[in-house]
Protein backbone atom coordinates (compact mmCIF):
# COMPACT_ATOMS: atom_id res chain seq x y z
CA UNK A 1 0.00 0.00 0.00
CA UNK A 2 1.11 3.25 -0.66
CA UNK A 3 0.34 6.74 0.49
CA UNK A 4 0.30 10.12 -0.69
CA UNK A 5 -0.66 13.34 0.91
CA UNK A 6 0.10 16.76 -0.99
CA UNK A 7 -0.01 19.80 0.63
CA UNK A 8 1.42 23.30 0.17
CA UNK A 9 -0.87 24.96 -2.22
CA UNK A 10 -2.81 28.62 -2.05
CA UNK A 11 -3.01 31.99 -3.14
CA UNK A 12 0.10 34.14 -4.92
CA UNK A 13 0.63 37.07 -6.82
CA UNK A 14 1.87 36.52 -10.28
CA UNK A 15 5.84 36.83 -10.07
CA UNK A 16 5.58 34.81 -6.25
CA UNK A 17 6.92 31.34 -5.37
CA UNK A 18 4.90 28.46 -3.40
CA UNK A 19 6.62 25.02 -2.39
CA UNK A 20 4.74 22.20 -2.33
CA UNK A 21 5.10 18.60 -0.40
CA UNK A 22 4.42 15.13 -1.31
CA UNK A 23 4.83 13.10 1.92
CA UNK A 24 5.01 9.28 0.89
CA UNK A 25 4.18 6.40 3.22
CA UNK A 26 3.89 2.79 2.50
CA UNK A 27 6.02 0.67 0.27
CA UNK A 28 7.78 3.55 -1.57
CA UNK A 29 11.08 1.67 -3.36
CA UNK A 30 13.88 3.60 -4.41
CA UNK A 31 13.25 2.42 -7.97
CA UNK A 32 9.96 4.45 -7.89
CA UNK A 33 9.38 7.54 -9.89
CA UNK A 34 7.57 10.61 -8.57
CA UNK A 35 5.88 13.12 -10.35
CA UNK A 36 3.54 16.27 -10.26
CA UNK A 37 0.56 16.88 -12.58
CA UNK A 38 -1.61 19.59 -12.47
CA UNK A 39 -5.34 20.26 -13.32
CA UNK A 40 -6.97 23.27 -14.69
CA UNK A 41 -10.70 23.77 -14.20
CA UNK A 42 -11.96 22.69 -18.04
CA UNK A 43 -8.57 20.94 -19.04
CA UNK A 44 -6.81 17.85 -19.19
CA UNK A 45 -4.67 16.87 -16.22
CA UNK A 46 -0.99 17.47 -17.55
CA UNK A 47 2.54 16.65 -16.78
CA UNK A 48 4.53 18.98 -14.76
CA UNK A 49 7.43 17.24 -13.67
CA UNK A 50 9.00 13.69 -12.60
CA UNK A 51 11.60 12.61 -10.15
CA UNK A 52 13.56 9.02 -10.31
CA UNK A 53 14.70 8.48 -6.05
CA UNK A 54 17.49 6.12 -8.33
CA UNK A 55 19.84 8.23 -9.29
CA UNK A 56 17.73 11.84 -8.84
CA UNK A 57 16.99 12.29 -12.57
CA UNK A 58 14.20 14.35 -13.34
CA UNK A 59 12.24 15.90 -16.24
CA UNK A 60 10.11 18.78 -16.73
CA UNK A 61 7.38 19.93 -19.05
CA UNK A 62 8.38 23.10 -21.28
CA UNK A 63 6.15 25.53 -19.94
CA UNK A 64 7.55 25.12 -16.14
CA UNK A 65 11.03 24.68 -17.14
CA UNK A 66 13.74 27.02 -15.63
CA UNK A 67 11.08 27.86 -13.29
CA UNK A 68 10.03 24.83 -11.45
CA UNK A 69 12.40 22.17 -9.78
CA UNK A 70 11.27 19.30 -8.43
CA UNK A 71 13.43 17.06 -5.78
CA UNK A 72 13.08 14.74 -3.23
CA UNK A 73 14.56 14.04 0.37
CA UNK A 74 14.49 10.26 1.13
CA UNK A 75 15.48 10.73 4.79
CA UNK A 76 11.77 12.83 5.06
CA UNK A 77 10.16 9.98 2.49
CA UNK A 78 8.37 13.47 0.52
CA UNK A 79 9.15 15.26 -2.74
CA UNK A 80 9.13 18.97 -3.46
CA UNK A 81 8.14 20.83 -6.14
CA UNK A 82 9.26 24.36 -5.92
CA UNK A 83 7.46 26.65 -8.29
CA UNK A 84 9.05 30.81 -8.86
CA UNK A 85 7.90 32.65 -11.14
CA UNK A 86 4.35 31.75 -10.57
CA UNK A 87 2.32 32.82 -13.84
CA UNK A 88 -1.54 33.20 -13.83
CA UNK A 89 -1.74 30.52 -15.79
CA UNK A 90 -0.21 28.06 -13.19
CA UNK A 91 -3.48 28.13 -11.79
CA UNK A 92 -4.75 24.14 -11.22
CA UNK A 93 -5.30 21.88 -8.82
CA UNK A 94 -1.36 19.80 -8.26
CA UNK A 95 -1.63 16.27 -7.79
CA UNK A 96 1.33 14.10 -6.52
CA UNK A 97 1.63 10.96 -8.25
CA UNK A 98 4.09 7.26 -7.79
CA UNK A 99 4.94 4.74 -10.51
CA UNK A 100 6.64 1.82 -10.07
CA UNK A 101 8.75 2.20 -12.96
CA UNK A 102 12.21 3.56 -12.51
CA UNK A 103 11.93 4.98 -16.61
CA UNK A 104 11.05 8.71 -16.12
CA UNK A 105 7.78 9.34 -17.60
CA UNK A 106 5.52 12.09 -18.72
CA UNK A 107 1.95 9.78 -19.36
CA UNK A 108 -0.13 10.05 -16.29
CA UNK A 109 -1.28 5.98 -16.67
CA UNK A 110 2.01 5.01 -15.69
CA UNK A 111 0.91 6.57 -12.02
CA UNK A 112 -0.69 4.09 -9.87
CA UNK A 113 -0.65 5.96 -6.78
CA UNK A 114 -1.76 9.57 -6.59
CA UNK A 115 -2.65 12.23 -3.68
CA UNK A 116 -5.61 13.79 -3.23
CA UNK A 117 -4.49 17.56 -4.63
CA UNK A 118 -3.57 20.92 -4.12
CA UNK A 119 -5.28 23.96 -5.28
CA UNK A 120 -2.45 26.22 -6.69
CA UNK A 121 -3.86 30.04 -7.25
CA UNK A 122 -1.84 32.82 -9.27
CA UNK A 123 -3.62 35.90 -9.28
CA UNK A 124 -2.56 38.19 -12.02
Amino acid sequence: QVHLVDSGGGLVQAGGSLRLSCATSGRIFSSFTMGWFRQAPGKEREFVAAFSWSGGNTIYADSVKGRFTISGDSAKNTVYLQMNSLKPEDTAVYYCAASVSRVLTTTSGAYAYWGQGTQVTVSS
